[in-house]
């Protein structure tokens, strides 16, 4: 049988097969690997993955590569991103380091709201050029999907803005991304005391707008992807009620479900996100045993983000082995963005999630590919080298995933394979 593309001989072909779910609790230890594998694609999807000898009986292919033993495993995916952004935050990075912590930051202007003000002055053509240099660093580290959040707009046309950017990313790179609307980021300046009234302008303006812009963009068209919202319940953010009126709002027009949650305080909004079918639960550093066991019994899925704690320089990181312990389905992230986790790797979030949270390296493997990809709604085509997804897979200059992430700082990636296409 013909095919447009086989890579053969890798000495570990990591599949990362979930059957059609998200891997949850002891299934997270299982990776697929398929020692001396090989995979073929024709018309961008996986049309066979097997041993060498198998897949070369069965395919032919004027486009061969060989992996020469080294690893082969999907396209890493980042679930939780906040890459387009005006500016930089580069004086806050020295605060932190005299010892401000991040609420206080926030508390002074600082923060979300700074980027706010950049954001909110910068053009789509200079949103969408900034965040191309992110989404290429990405690539280069293994990231071939990516979520990304509006959220640093806080007004309608503002972040209708942000989401016109989103939109020309998907169009002009590689990566696929999936677009979450986050109008309910924070409270801006001008509306500081009146967190009621702003939450019902997101709920009564923002959030039907951000549909409407939806049903009329490519993403829908297409049908390429669930659109989100996310609302971050947090002191100095949004509380539980008002978040429970962004879901519920949200939910009723058709979005996808996402909640920061849990990051520094619990204000009970991951029980009510879970109730309400979410998609994914985010952060969740502080989230309870009884909100642990619901999240083990649901179709949710957990994405935790250790880069923010270390890059707060945080001793305290959410228990996620706990979590995988008592069978919840967890996902990684770099929650990249330019406050609390400037960073592009998600090879580095498993390796600081191996280190200080106690995540087995087949686990974190799972958490960045398959798990992440349910988290965002792209479980189905996404996330695992199986038959009938789409050919996302990187050959990576190891014989051993594991070195991956016992070895942080290095990139490992030598080939990039994108929809079939060799990058």
């Amino acid at each position: 049988m013909k095919s447009d593309l086989i890579i053969k001989n890798a000495g570990q072909l990591v599949t990362c097969a979930s059957g059609g779910k998200a891997k949850k609790g002891s299934e997270m230890q299982d990776i697929g690997i398929i020692e001396d594998g090989s995979i073929a694609v024709r018309d961008g999807i996986i049309v066979g993955v097997g041993k060498t000898g198998e897949i070369l009986e069965e395919f032919v292919s004027e486009n061969v590569i060989d992996a020469e033993n080294m690893v082969v495993c999907p396209g890493f995916v980042d679930p939780h991103t906040h890459i387009v952004f005006g500016g930089n935050r580069l004086y806050e990075f020295e605060l932190r380091i005299k010892g401000a912590s991040y609420l206080e930051i926030m508390e002074a202007g600082g923060g979300i709201v700074s980027t706010v003000t950049k954001t909110r002055k910068a053009s789509v053509e200079e949103l969408v050029k900034s965040a191309q240099v992110r989404l290429n660093v990405m690539l280069e580290l293994g990231t071939t999907s990516v979520e990304i959040k509006t959220g640093y707009g806080l007004s309608k046309a503002s972040e209708i803005k942000m989401l016109e950017a989103i939109a020309e990313l998907d169009k002009i790179h590689e990566i696929d991304i999936v677009p979450t609307f986050l109008a309910a980021h924070a409270i801006p300046p001008e509306w500081k005391g009146k967190e009621d009234e702003f939450t019902n302008l997101i709920c009564d303006g923002m959030i039907p707008a951000a549909w409407d812009w939806y049903e009329s963009s490519h993403f829908s068209r297409q049908n390429i992807s669930s659109f989100f919202i996310d609302v971050f319940c947090e002191k100095n953010a949004f509380n539980l009620n008002q978040s429970k009126k962004v879901i519920s709002t949200a939910k009723n027009l058709g979005f996808g479900i996402k909640a920061h949650v849990d990051e520094f305080t619990n204000l009970g909004c991951a029980k009510f996100a879970i109730e309400e079918g979410a998609t994914s639960i985010d952060h969740l550093d502080a989230t309870n045993d009884r909100e642990v066991e619901l999240l083990a019994k649901s179709e949710t899925v957990g994405i935790v983000t250790p880069t923010v704690n270390f890059n707060l320089g945080s001793n305290e990181f959410a228990d996620v082995r706990k979590m995988i312990d008592w069978g919840c389905a967890m996902a990684l992230s770099t929650d990249y963005n330019p406050g609390s986790a400037p960073c592009p790797s998600q090879p580095l979030t498993m390796a600081i999630a191996c280190r200080f949270q106690k995540v087995l390296p087949a686990e974190a493997f799972n958490a960045i590919t398959i798990n992440a990809a349910y988290a965002v709604g792209l479980g189905e085509t996404h996330g695992s080298l199986e038959v009938g997804k789409q050919a996302d897979l990187l050959i990576l200059e190891t014989d051993d995933y594991r070195q991956v992430a016992y070895e942080f700082g290095r990139n490992f990636v030598k080939k990039v394979v994108k929809k079939g296409e060799v990058l």
